[in-house]
């Protein structure tokens, strides 16, 4: 495999796509594909699938294709999904309990072994099985239990001040949902910040352009 580092992460937030839809086809029960075919069932070109692919090796040969469980076995082995990440959770508002009951986290690298908040209603409620626990006792949690990454669902006011307990406990890797980014403020954290307001505004930025594209060849 390359250097990581060398890597540009526009080919690594492919890489997802790519294992949902290898996934797909091994369960559909097929063993084996063309870049082309691969191609068009992601609605990309098989010399962008090539080159993102070689990038970490290739893994196909000319004639044949791509060995479709060999492929996903690479592309969830590059992912790290089978590492087992220790995460845990603050904030259990609607937004983390979603995140709590919704999201697979064994199957995508991590194991949720806590979670947080700091409303009396909520403190020694379950969730999923799990207990919230009080954010007050945040940073005696990190000391004695190996935390790897921090989901943050919380409010902006809030997620500065948990995140600077978080950092000062050792946690430098974060999924962040608030709008406060902590790499902004520690130059050594990993963060993946998810703005769902953006998305959102995307969607409605592409359905605006169509429907002006579409006004435009009307008038025509």
């Amino acid at each position: 495999m390359s250097d990581n580092k060398k890597i540009s992460m526009s080919v690594v937030r492919r890489l997802p796509r790519y294992y949902r839809f290898l996934l797909e086809l091994k369960n559909n029960g097929i063993y084996r594909i063309s870049s082309k075919a691969l191609a068009e069932k992601m609605g990309a070109s098989a010399s962008q699938i090539r080159q993102d692919l070689n990038c970490f090796g290739g893994f196909g040969q000319q004639g044949y294709g791509y060995d479709v469980p060999k492929l996903f076995d690479e592309i969830s082995a590059i992912l790290g999904l089978d590492s087992r990440y220790k995460a845990i959770l603050l904030g259990v508002g609607n937004l983390g309990r979603a995140v709590i009951n919704h999201v697979d986290f064994r199957s995508r690298g991590f194991e949720l072994t806590a979670v947080f908040d700091n409303n009396p209603a909520l403190i020694g409620s379950r969730i999923n099985g799990m207990t919230v626990l009080d954010v007050s006792g945040l940073a005696q949690y990190c000391k004695a239990n190996p935390v790897d990454a921090a989901i943050l669902c919380l409010p902006k006011e809030s997620a500065e001040q948990t995140g600077d307990i978080l950092y000062g406990s050792g946690v430098r890797c974060f999924w962040n949902f608030s709008h406060f980014d902590l790499a902004l403020k520690y130059d050594d954290v990993i963060t993946e910040n998810v703005h769902l307001n953006d998305s959102l505004m995307t969607l409605c930025y592409c359905m605006t352009q169509s429907k002006q594209s579409s006004q435009t060849q009307t008038e025509q």
